[in-house]
């Protein structure tokens, strides 16, 4: 739909207003402002011309208007703007970049009190003033007027850039270069395009319940994940890229296996927790797991007449369907034991892979049938663009007659293999002669695979090599004793991202709406951000150790991404220090802070690093220098 209320602010000789409204529909109205007063233009005959022409088609015209203060130019009811226009903003002669800074910080704090919720702001600059990769050539961020930095500062982010072109608006003649009646030098200029950034928000984890037998205990989710659990990814209504592959890839196998697909149970809980497929697979799923401490609550009596505490959730296992898993470090036996519930800690489900004998050790298993889980798994990692803490898995079980296990094995790979392909190779920009690869590499013991993956979709110049999946041929049944099991996992989010091409994992958990519409039912193209070339800002953290407690890297990235609100994308080790005399050890880290989908401003980003400061000294036990 075409923008119905046009402001243009900055205008110089009106000459842009002009050219601009004689392109409009008839519907839109156009408000065309100055910071001069009409004395200032009163000998200047094409301004005068201009205003003259813009008068007689309906045009508002307003003089003294400080594109620094919109809100105090604007009554209430004449705000709501679906576009501002600002061409080569200036501070006036030889101003340097900080002062040009300045004013487009200004501005754009200033558009956020006049502009509607989905409106846009257009800022023509002159080449390398942005100080974007668009820019060509793209000057030193110091010397630039970082128009992305002070775009966040009022809540808007870059969402397309584009060459100026005069001749997409005859008539225009930009004045003003210098506080003179010259014109700026237009070759190589920029559109730059922005649109208001969701708002960071306070996720606070929320309080769950959940009733073992007849008792409840409520748990506090892991603040790392707020925000990130049961988003529905993968329901019926969703239209998420996520769901999508996962239909795609099931749709696909079942032209070659018949079906069977399983309710997946309560991502909170791992039901027959330490029966994952060998020992080894289980003591690595389970030290990266998130685990929980349960309390007894006895509050939950007080929700039947209308208690219930905001921001809980409820779920319901049974004793014969929960299995305690392991927590490391604890006594397995006193867990297990009814009374001691409150003192449990049960783990976030690490991996679909924990349901595996819960599915074969069923009567009614169907031997050729491809059993399939489809659901959201948890796992601490380290930072980086392509590991995340919340995904979705997909899980294919195969049981077959042990006499037919190569042939079978070697059947569901081929399928695997040409399906995968496919996906990932239909994003192809045509008459590109770039493709991605799948193979199946042997792990360490010889008998099982990694599902890896050579991709070009995130640009010619970068090859990604990831592991999106496993392959294991290690599960056996006390019930199914005559046969062999296979069992695929398929990390979703990763394969989503390799198929549209989105270069980062975070996009896909974003609650903003401009991502789902980048991904129409039926078509498959690459993904197009609408949040380009975020700033980035880089602040380092050192620490004393202490001699008693052992420090755990990955729990610090997990404080990191929670602090930070997944903001911090890269964390690098720099430097070991060991004091002379004392022999207290000191480690030094870089932190890398950077969004794909918000605003971010330095202040929030020296907020965040001191919070971080905070956390690893009550959380990890670390004394920050």
């Amino acid at each position: 739909m075409a923008p119905r209320r046009l402001l243009l602010v900055g205008e110089g000789n009106f000459s842009f207003a002009v050219a601009l409204n004689q392109t409009l529909d008839p519907r839109t109205s156009l408000t065309a402002t100055c910071l001069q007063r009409p004395a200032d233009l009163a000998q200047d005959p094409v301004a005068q011309e201009n205003l003259q022409r813009l008068r007689e088609r309906g045009a508002e015209i307003r003089f003294g208007v400080d594109c620094t203060q919109l809100v105090d130019a604007f009554e209430l009811q004449d705000r709501e703007f679906d576009r501002i226009y600002f061409n080569f903003p200036h501070c006036g002669r030889k101003a340097g970049v900080a002062k040009n800074r300045e004013l487009l910080a200004k501005f754009f704090q200033s558009c956020a009190d006049v502009l509607a919720e989905e409106g846009e702001v257009h800022v023509a600059l002159c080449k390398g003033q942005g100080g974007t990769p668009a820019d060509k050539p793209m000057r030193e961020w110091h010397n630039s007027w970082q128009v992305v930095a002070m775009a966040a500062l009022g809540g808007f982010i870059l969402s397309d850039v584009h060459p100026f072109s005069c001749e997409a608006v005859p008539g225009y003649k930009c004045t003003g270069y210098r506080s003179q009646d010259k014109s700026f030098h237009v070759e190589g200029a920029l559109n730059h395009i922005f649109t208001r950034s969701l708002a960071f928000e306070d996720l606070q984890p929320r309080i769950s319940r959940i009733k073992l037998g007849d008792q409840w205990f409520s748990f506090l989710e892991p603040e790392v994940l707020a925000g990130k659990l049961n988003r529905g990814f993968l329901e019926a209504p969703s239209c998420h890229p996520v769901k999508t592959i996962n239909e795609k890839l099931i749709s696909e196998l079942g032209k070659a296996f018949p079906l069977k697909r399983l309710t997946c149970p309560s991502h909170l809980l791992p039901q027959g927790g330490t029966s994952v497929l060998t020992v080894g697979n289980c003591d690595v799923l389970l030290s990266s797991a998130f685990w929980i401490s349960l309390c007894e609550d006895n509050s939950y009596s007080e929700s039947l007449t209308g208690g219930t505490t905001q921001d809980t959730e409820d779920f319901i296992v049974s004793f014969s369907e929960l299995s305690l898993p392991r927590c490391p470090g604890r006594d397995s036996k006193s867990a297990a034991h009814e009374g001691m519930y409150d003192q449990a800690k049960i783990c976030l489900r690490p991996s679909l892979l924990v349901h595996v004998q819960t599915v074969i050790q069923a009567p009614d298993f169907l031997p050729g049938s491809l059993h399939i889980l489809s659901g959201p798994v948890f796992q601490k990692c380290l930072i980086s663009p392509f590991t995340m803490p919340a995904f979705h898995e997909t899980l294919f079980i195969l049981g077959f007659d042990k006499n037919l296990k190569d042939g079978c094995l070697q059947s569901l790979l081929d399928h695997l293999n040409g399906i995968l392909n496919s996906l990932l190779n239909q994003t192809l920009l045509e008459g590109s002669e770039l493709s991605s690869s799948v193979e199946f590499v042997f792990e360490p013991n010889g008998k099982d695979y990694m599902v890896n993956v050579k991709s070009h979709n995130f640009g010619s110049d970068c090859i990604k090599d990831l592991i999106i999946g496993s392959v294991t041929t290690s599960a056996t049944s006390i019930i199914h004793k005559d046969l062999c099991f296979v069992c695929v996992s398929v990390n979703l989010d990763l394969l989503a991202m390799l198929v549209w091409g989105i270069s980062d994992w975070r996009m896909l958990w974003t609650f903003d709406n401009r991502f789902l519409k980048n991904f129409s039912p039926g078509k498959t193209a690459p993904f197009k951000s609408y949040s380009l070339y975020p700033p980035y800002y880089v602040h380092d953290i050192s620490f004393w150790l202490d001699e008693k407690k052992s420090f755990d890297e990955v729990e610090f990235h997990t404080v990191a991404r929670a602090v930070s609100q997944d903001t911090v994308i890269s964390i690098r080790f720099l430097s070991r220090f060991q004091h002379p005399k004392t022999e207290q050890v000191s480690l030094c880290y870089r932190l890398t802070y950077q969004t794909c989908d918000k605003a971010l401003t330095q202040q929030q980003v020296a907020s965040m690093q001191s919070q971080l400061r905070k956390a690893i000294q009550q959380q990890l036990y670390v004394t920050p220098r």
